[in-house]
């Protein structure tokens, strides 16, 4: 019976991993492609107006890290590894767009806007330290050839 209650727990905790992918994952790809196709208002305009160095640079920079990291995050593929680049941008953005304008806008304003930067650096640690789960590219690539069959 045990062995039933064990194969149910990882089903559907490979399912909720799975999930938090899908979630995460999304996220960046989608913001990633809105730098370029939004340039003024997401891409390099909003990067002058935070104060970004190098804007012309750093904004397709950093949305090209997003679509890539995105992608392997969504199909579960090198994911730990994905999670590094974005744990930096999202560290980035959360300083620079609500640690520094707390003091103007005031706590419960600045928890608002920083809601999902918040659930995104969370989502990326849970990642880092638990992996993409059994239904990834990872699992399926780090699975060991059948050695009686080939």
């Amino acid at each position: 019976m045990s062995v039933n209650i064990d194969a149910s727990w990882a089903n559907r905790a490979a399912k909720a991993i799975l999930l938090i992918r899908i979630l995460v994952g999304w996220v960046f790809l989608s913001e990633g492609i809105q730098k370029f196709l939004f340039p003024d208002s997401l891409g390099v305009g909003r990067f002058i107006k935070i104060g970004i160095p190098w804007p012309q640079v750093m904004a397709p920079f950093v949305g090209a890290v997003e679509i890539v990291c995105g992608t392997l995050l969504l199909i579960g593929l090198l994911t730990r590894l994905a999670t590094i680049p974005v744990l930096i941008d999202i560290c980035v953005a959360f300083y620079s767009t609500k640690l520094i304008t707390l003091a103007k806008n005031g706590i419960w304003n600045t928890l608002h806007e920083g809601r999902t930067d918040l659930t995104m650096l969370l989502g990326l640690i849970f990642l880092l330290i638990v992996g993409a789960g059994s239904l990834s590219l990872d699992a399926r690539f780090s699975q060991e050839p059948d050695r009686v069959n080939g």
